[in-house]
């Protein structure tokens, strides 16, 4: 069992930058990834960044590239999102989430979800 709770989202300007947290709790088993999905409003949810908790591979949406880091500190059992240059259609929840397996960017395939953190990025 395996809790997450997001953290960090809030109200930006076009331009801006946030950094959004997890932190996770329980017992989770390697290899696991932990991810960033996001859901905007009448749309489904969509892959944003993964990384692995033991390793260094990180994955990225094309969206995502250049713009966005994910990170972790695992004395912290925290994985981050930094979010720069921002723009109006990152506007979504974003959600964390943890996959006891090998890397995937399908929603399906990830076994514990955060309640999700709402971000609003201003045009």
């Amino acid at each position: 069992q395996v809790q997450l709770v997001e953290s960090g989202g809030g109200l930006v300007q076009a331009g801006g930058s946030l950094r959004l947290s997890c932190l996770a709790s329980g017992r989770t088993v390697s290899t696991y990834y932990m991810a960033w999905f996001r859901q905007a409003p009448g749309k489904e949810r969509e892959f944003v960044a993964a990384i692995r908790w033991d390793g260094d591979s990180t994955y990225y949406a094309d969206s995502a590239k250049g713009r966005f880091t994910i990170s972790r500190d695992n004395a912290k059992n925290t994985v981050y999102l930094q979010m720069n240059s921002l723009k109006p259609e990152d506007t979504a929840v974003y959600y964390c989430a943890v996959r006891n397996g090998y890397y995937t960017s399908i929603p399906g395939r990830y076994s514990y979800w955060g309640q999700g953190t709402q971000v609003t990025v201003s045009s």
